[in-house]
């Protein structure tokens, strides 16, 4: 999972993006989450500073070395226990049912088998934990936007992002994995910018189901 390129135009890009607006999303991502915390593709951090103080832990899991070295070093400032290890979304570093909530920010573009690591969130999640997502998808008509995102996904596009397909139906993806859908926004990103293959975005809520345990 090394992407050193990627890895070093991602840290300069992601700041520039939460200047835009993205860390209004996040904040807004990370609002009302309690208790533990699994934050899967932490990447080199930014989510951390969102974390409200409710949250008792987060277990941030990042496979790129470059970017989980620099979300080790933010880790270190943040307000709420952070713990950040290797691993893999398909593989995730963690037992059944051991977290209150999960979040996903622009991750499950780039996992090679996306149901493979909604399988995995699912599993980690405790019964009635939450799963709370940041990712852009796939266009929502058919039309030229589309037609950009199948060529972008077929050509350069993953070779030079990471693996980030622009194409994939993310929340129908998160429903086929056995969550509830609570509540999905859709939005272009950045908003006052160019349209391009990765523009659509959602962010929303879903719910394990099942009956909660007393905590």
């Amino acid at each position: 999972m090394r992407h050193p390129i990627f890895a070093r135009v991602y840290e300069k890009l992601s700041v520039q993006m939460d200047r835009a607006g993205a860390a209004e999303h996040r904040h807004a991502l990370a609002a009302g989450l309690h208790g533990r915390v699994i934050e899967i593709g932490a990447g080199n951090g930014l989510m951390f500073a969102h974390y409200p103080a409710t949250v008792t832990e987060v277990l941030a899991v990042e496979p790129e070395p470059r970017l989980r070295a620099t979300a080790q070093a933010a880790a270190r400032s943040a307000t709420v226990p952070i713990r950040v290890v290797d691993g893999l979304a398909d593989a995730l570093p963690a037992g059944d049912g051991e977290f209150d909530a999960a979040v996903t920010a622009l991750v499950l573009c780039t996992v090679p088998d996306q149901q493979a690591a909604l399988a995995e969130i699912r599993r980690v999640l405790r019964p009635g934990g939450q799963l709370r997502f940041l990712e852009h998808v796939r266009a929502e008509g058919p039309g030229v936007l589309r037609r950009a995102q199948r060529i972008a996904d077929a050509t350069l596009w993953p070779v030079l992002l990471g693996g980030c397909r622009t194409g994939r139906d993310t929340a129908a993806a998160i429903t086929a994995a056995g969550f509830t859908l609570d509540e999905i926004q859709r939005f272009r990103f950045p908003p006052g910018g160019p349209t391009s293959p990765a523009s659509p975005h959602i962010r929303g809520t879903a719910t394990r189901p099942g009956p909660e345990r007393r905590r």
